[in-house]
């Protein structure tokens, strides 16, 4: 693959080629975290069907509004490596160390969510101590990130996804199909009838597990769709995959990547988490909190290999989604500190060199972090709940910086600053109001996490536009592509990039355009047509509405596999024909000729016509 095979600029951004297929499966791997499996299943232990569906929509929307982003990040800063170098070149140093604070927070975040679902579930299935958990579970993602960089993560992200949703199907025809204790969506709606007349789930409607209309759920969906604005548009992982996905194919690949990954929560927490209730396993609530609904039901009905199959899936969301955040801690320590601030001047070899050491000191202080948090008392689900009120004030200025241009520097280093200190005043406030007091119980309860988040999200709104109407800016976006600087020896690959941005920019204009009307519309399917009929009428389902209910679910597994799974094979077919090929022609001395020089092992990426 010649010098770019081993370069900084294919180490972090593979070359900016990577196809429409593997895109959308990274999307759903990188979004597929402990939480995706662990969380939803006990919010549907929790609340019954609304759970994972809010679980689901709520983290979904996101990805599918970032698309738009994405796509005006290929357009307006096509050199960049990290959404933070767009920060510095508009703004200056200040609100460049500000964004570096928030983004690096997003990651220690997410990476702890991680390691303690990782951790609980691994520790409770293996009885392994949790602290080893904690720091035996970066070291093998730190070794094949270190080593093959972000596309290394891009065929990791396939593999996993392919093992997640097997064991998806798995659990759905055991549940649905096989299962002496349920074996039936009739038995399951049966089941779950019964759990709720003895023991009615508070605020939702009827008690019953089987209705929309659920307090609970939808306080959870408010929560849930703020803090992971923060998670999607202040994560890094993110950015990075929009800057490795090919330009002409970026907006469908986090379209598809959200689309498909919806399946997984919803499917799986709609499978196991009602199992856990169909089932009465009666938990307690710590244990749910920690996430263990999704690995008890799979070990009461499947025995040591449903304990199995719960172990792998959550070891493959954790290492997947763990190699993403490594990879995007190291990008953001190298290009927007190391290359910045302290070696402007580095060479390829230095640039790369100080990545792989960020990534190993990542991974350690990951783990280090995981046993504190575990150690005062914190768990997934409290930080899972949290994280939007930590980081989503950052998320209104960020997107404004790339596509508003009088949006000034006063809005952008007050807007997150302001709007964070808010949102924990309003989170402990409400907590103490409420109860009297402030700890660990009541600063975890529905309505101060509530408040918290919406202050998080709503206020950086007016923040933005007061200080924007003093003294607004007029950026010219051609400044990116002139300030944002490659590494040596990446000429030639950005010149490449460049020329293929100059082709599609016509391409470009109307994929925008299609990334928000598209992105705009299923939010508003999502989050407002579908559940909120369902939660004013009070309906509970009947026996033939939750069958369709479960049956839609079922089929949109299907689809995400064919979308994620089956199509990047097409769609890289000529590669694994190259590798297999080579391989053919090496072991048996076969006439085989492999292709040429230009079709060597790489994406390769046809011209759409």
């Amino acid at each position: 693959m010649g010098e770019s095979a081993t370069s900084s600029e294919t180490h972090m951004t593979a070359d900016r080629q990577i196809p429409c297929g593997l895109v959308a499966s990274a999307v759903v791997s990188a979004w597929t975290w402990a939480a995706t499996l662990l969380q939803s299943s006990s919010m549907a232990y929790k609340c019954g069907v609304s759970g994972p569906f809010w679980y689901a929509s709520g983290a979904t929307i996101q990805v599918l509004l970032f698309a738009y982003l994405a796509i005006e990040l290929k357009r307006r800063a096509p050199n960049a490596h990290t959404f933070l170098e767009v920060v510095r070149v508009r703004y200056g140093a200040v609100a460049h160390w500000v964004y570096i604070f928030f983004g690096l927070e997003t990651n220690c975040i997410v990476t702890g969510m991680l390691l303690l679902g990782g951790s609980a579930t691994i520790s409770y299935l293996t009885g392994m101590s949790t602290e080893a958990c904690c720091m035996l579970l970066p070291l093998g993602v730190i070794v094949y990130t270190a080593f093959g960089g972000i596309k290394a993560t891009f065929v990791m992200d396939y593999i996993h996804t392919c093992i997640i949703f097997i064991i998806i199907l798995v659990f759905v025809f055991t549940v649905y199909a096989t299962s002496p204790q349920i074996g039936s969506m009739d038995n399951m709606y049966k089941l779950l009838q019964e759990a709720a007349a003895k023991s009615p789930v508070q605020d939702n409607a009827g008690g019953q597990l089987v209705t929309m209309a659920s307090t609970g759920g939808i306080i959870f969906g408010v929560i849930n769709i703020v803090g992971n604005f923060g998670t999607v548009f202040v994560d890094n992982a993110y950015w990075q995959r929009a800057i490795a996905a090919h330009p002409a194919h970026a907006i469908d690949g986090y379209l598809i990547g959200g689309l498909a990954w919806f399946a997984i929560p919803f499917t799986l927490a709609t499978t196991m988490g009602l199992a856990g209730q169909a089932l009465q396993l009666n938990m307690a609530a710590a244990d749910v909190g920690a996430g263990l609904v999704l690995p008890t039901a799979a070990a009461t009905l499947m025995g040591h290999g449903g304990a199995a199959a719960a172990l792998l899936i959550v070891f493959m969301a954790v290492t997947s989604a763990l190699s993403a955040e490594l990879v995007a801690v190291s990008s953001v320590v190298t290009y927007d500190i190391y290359k910045q601030y302290i070696k402007p001047d580095a060479t390829n070899a230095e640039v790369k060199y100080v990545s792989d050491i960020a990534i190993v000191c990542y991974g350690i202080f990951a783990g280090l972090m995981a046993i504190f948090l575990k150690g005062i008392g914190v768990n997934l689900g409290y930080l899972y709940e949290l994280m939007g009120i930590m980081i989503t004030g950052a998320v209104v200025p960020l997107a404004l910086a790339l596509v508003w241009s009088k949006q000034n520097l006063a809005a952008v280093i007050s807007a997150p600053i302001i709007s964070t200190a808010l949102a924990i005043i309003a989170w402990l406030v409400c907590a103490k109001k409420l109860y009297g007091y402030v700890d660990i119980d009541t600063t975890g309860a529905d309505y101060p996490m509530l408040a918290g988040n919406v202050v998080a999200l709503l206020m950086p709104i007016p923040i933005c536009l007061i200080f924007t109407a003093f003294a607004p800016d007029n950026f010219n976006f051609d400044k990116f592509k002139m300030e944002i600087d490659v590494v040596e020896n990446e000429e030639g690959t950005v010149k490449k990039m460049q020329e293929q941005l100059q082709l599609d920019e016509k391409k470009l204009t109307a994929g925008s355009e299609k990334a928000a009307k598209w992105s705009v519309i299923l939010t508003v399917l999502l989050i407002i047509v579908w559940p909120l009929p369902l939660y004013f009428s009070g309906y509970i389902f009947t026996k033939g509405f939750f069958r369709g209910w479960v049956a839609f679910s079922i089929m949109w597994v299907w689809w995400s596999i064919l979308a994620v799974v089956i199509y990047p094979i097409y769609e890289n077919f000529s590669v694994i024909q190259s590798v297999f090929g080579n391989i053919a022609q090496d072991l048996c001395g076969s006439g085989y000729v492999p292709p040429t020089k230009e079709k060597e092992i790489e994406f390769v990426v046809e011209e759409e016509e």
